[in-house]
């Protein structure tokens, strides 16, 4: 055999060897994996393997992605690939472990094809990108039986969260009940429910149907809800109550939502001393007074362990947020609006671990009672109850939190930021404006409530011989006086944070959610309802890290400057001033008394000392964005350095091993 028989010959066995060892890996990396993000993300939750452990039945996942199309988009569209890669590489990852009980389709619908017909007939959200094609990216999972459930579409802000909402289709599909949720609330949250004939008479009206609130709409997708009235006596057929905003409840109405809770029941509380959802419109508010905006549930909770002070505010100067109140004014910092961060959320406790960011409005303050407090009946054992029950609290401020008062409701609705910020004076301590409370709570209506006796008599019950008029008939309700079984309630102290414009946006793919307001009010659902699993899941993946170095630099840069800033603005603020009086000056003597020429040069003279004040702030300003970005500059450079300079250097000490092996082998040959 010559020499180049053997060359092609070892060619050939090369690629041989080359093309089995692909074959090999490539089945062998579908079980050793690697996943090396700081998060996790590429590795399933316990939660997530305990559904999957509980399956019964066989699941087949459906993933739509319209690739084709995507690559003929815009870049908006085609940035949704790495999005995908991401999605699909999670959905693997539940084949792999639910040993056979998930079956995989990656399905790419072209227009006009049955994909795309079956697309739609389930429901997933199609976006037209030309006259033809079409951009999709949802999910159909589906059981043998014929139960589905979908993903209509894979938001950008849900990524962090696809794992939890994979794993919630799959563990209600295989669900034949829903749970039940009961909301009582003083605000129309549910919107008019109104159908039929009034429909229609309101159409020709002119009027639409208020719709509900958007949180609403969620809680129906995953859960049967109904409206509890706020004039009931006795509250059953619901496993969780969620109590938004309760403004003058009657007392059959609070001993019905005490019975509930002394039963086992579980709620979820919103109360606020000045909730922005229930402000009249801007029209009624200059006609007269204006009904209080508030609401407490204090009669309850102080027998459960918290209560909420009246007409007091959380407030915390570090996390006060800066906004533009009116148009064409300067950013203020609003002492009511806190943007809270990890470090004011409870880590040991579920429902906060992994939170990020959650906003609220002008909360209200949650304290725990003292034992030398008293309840309105006077009890003095008052301690012995509560020691039956556990309190944590949840959402606080950090040490520089302290609550704060207005002293008149008109400056809440002015809305200075600078007059309010009078009202509060930094603390030593955090204040806490969410608790949860679990165990036995005694009642706070141990000898129960008189109720009227609703009667079509007109004259019915005992006379007043003062008064002259008749009392109306009553008849006495009872119930328990200490809970039988162990229950739960999580109270927060601001109703906004769930409202429509703080939780939820409106973006050019439908509404998406704005920070975690959302998710801190569903992990309370879920932890209430028992659903750990989906807790566990829920929370892990919303992480962003923090550029600890670039906020630094950037606070530096802002300290350094603010001062110069600050003694400009007054410049510009003081000459605007002056010429504003030389303005009026003029208008209030008269032609006959001022030269216009004088006034035109005054009037030029300080315009153009505004205009270099303003020059002046253009360049103090300028030179702090200069200096933020000569830090994104070194910082992107050093990035880019990093990798070919570990690799030299790998280079350079191999080049140096290698020739100190081949000196010392030729060292040895010689010899």
């Amino acid at each position: 055999m010559n020499r180049t028989t053997r060359a092609v010959l070892a060619v050939i066995f090369v690629a041989i060897i080359i093309f089995c060892a692909i074959t090999i890996t490539q089945g062998l990396g579908k079980s050793i994996k690697l996943d090396i993000t700081e998060q996790g993300l590429y590795t399933l939750s316990d939660g997530t393997r305990s559904i999957l452990a509980k399956l019964t039945q066989p699941i087949t996942v459906k993933l739509y992605y319209a690739r084709t199309a995507a690559m003929k988009a815009p870049d908006a569209i085609r940035h949704y690939n790495d999005y995908y890669y991401f999605v699909r590489a999670i959905l693997e990852e539940y084949v792999a472990a639910s040993k056979g009980m998930v079956k995989l389709q990656v399905i790419d619908p072209r227009p006009f094809s049955d994909e795309e017909q079956e697309a739609l007939r389930y429901g997933l959200k199609r976006f037209n990108i030309t006259q033809e094609e079409t951009f999709f990216f949802g999910l159909i999972v589906r059981t043998p039986y014929g139960a589905t459930k979908t993903i209509d579409f894979f938001a950008p802000d849900r990524q962090n969260f696809v794992e939890y909402d994979i794993s919630y289709l799959i563990d209600t599909v295989i669900s034949r009940e829903k749970t039940k949720i009961g909301i009582l609330s003083s605000l129309p949250i549910m919107g008019d429910q109104v159908t039929g004939y009034m429909a229609q008479m309101m159409r020709l009206q002119g009027q639409q149907p208020r719709p509900s609130w958007i949180f609403v709409k969620e809680l129906q997708k995953r859960y049967e809800v109904q409206k509890i009235e706020t004039n009931l006596e006795e509250i059953k057929g619901i496993d969780l109550l969620v109590i938004v905003h309760p403004k003058d409840l009657p007392e059959k109405t609070l001993f019905a939502i005490d019975q509930f809770i002394l039963k086992g029941g579980r709620a979820v509380i919103l109360v606020d001393p000045y909730s922005l959802s229930d402000l009249p419109p801007q029209q009624a508010m200059m006609q007269g007074p204006v009904p209080s905006s508030s609401s407490d549930l204090n009669r309850l909770l102080r027998t459960w362990g918290v209560e909420m002070p009246v007409d007091t505010f959380a407030g915390d100067d570090t996390l006060a947020m800066n906004v533009t109140l009116r148009p064409g004014q300067n950013p203020q910092k609003v002492i009511g609006l806190l943007n809270l961060v990890p470090g004011n959320f409870n880590r040991d406790n579920i429902i906060t671990s992994d939170l990020n960011q959650v906003r609220v409005f002008f909360s209200g303050i949650l304290r725990e009672v003292t034992s030398d407090d008293k309840n309105q009946e006077g009890e003095e054992n008052r301690t012995d109850k509560l020691m039956k029950t556990s309190i944590v609290p949840l959402l606080n401020t950090t040490d520089r939190g302290n609550s704060w008062k207005v002293d008149s409701p008109f400056e809440l609705r002015a809305l200075d930021g600078k007059a309010l910020m009078r009202h509060f004076t930094p603390g030593s301590k955090p204040v806490h404006v969410a608790y949860m409370i679990t165990g036995r709570f005694p009642s706070s209506f141990p000898n129960g409530v008189d109720v009227p006796v609703e009667s079509k008599e007109e004259k019915k019950g005992q006379e007043d011989p003062k008064t002259k008029e008749v009392a109306p008939e009553t008849r006495h309700i009872s119930g328990l006086t200490e809970a039988t079984e162990d229950s739960a309630v999580v109270v927060f102290a601001d109703v906004d944070f769930i409202s429509d414009p703080f939780a939820y946006q409106e973006t050019l793919f439908g509404t998406t959610k704005v920070g975690d307001n959302d998710a801190l009010f569903f992990n309370t659902l879920e932890s209430l309802l028992g659903s750990s699993d989906l807790i566990a899941i829920r929370s892990r993946g919303n992480f962003q890290r923090p550029f600890d170095l670039v906020d630094k630099i950037e606070r530096e840069a802002e300290r350094e400057t603010a001062q110069e800033e600050a003694s400009i603005n007054a410049q510009i603020e003081e000459f605007q001033k002056e010429l504003n009086r030389v303005v009026n000056e003029a208008r209030e003597k008269g032609e006959k008394v001022i030269d216009a020429s004088e006034l035109s040069s005054a009037k030029a003279d300080l315009e153009l000392k505004i205009h270099e004040a303003k020059a002046r702030l253009r360049q103090v300003q300028n030179k702090r964005r200069k200096h933020i970005e000569r830090l994104g500059l070194s910082v992107r450079n050093v990035n880019m350095l990093l990798a070919p300079v570990v690799i030299l250097i790998f280079a350079i000490l191999l080049s140096v091993h290698r020739i100190r092996l081949r000196r010392r082998y030729i060292s040895h040959a010689s010899d």
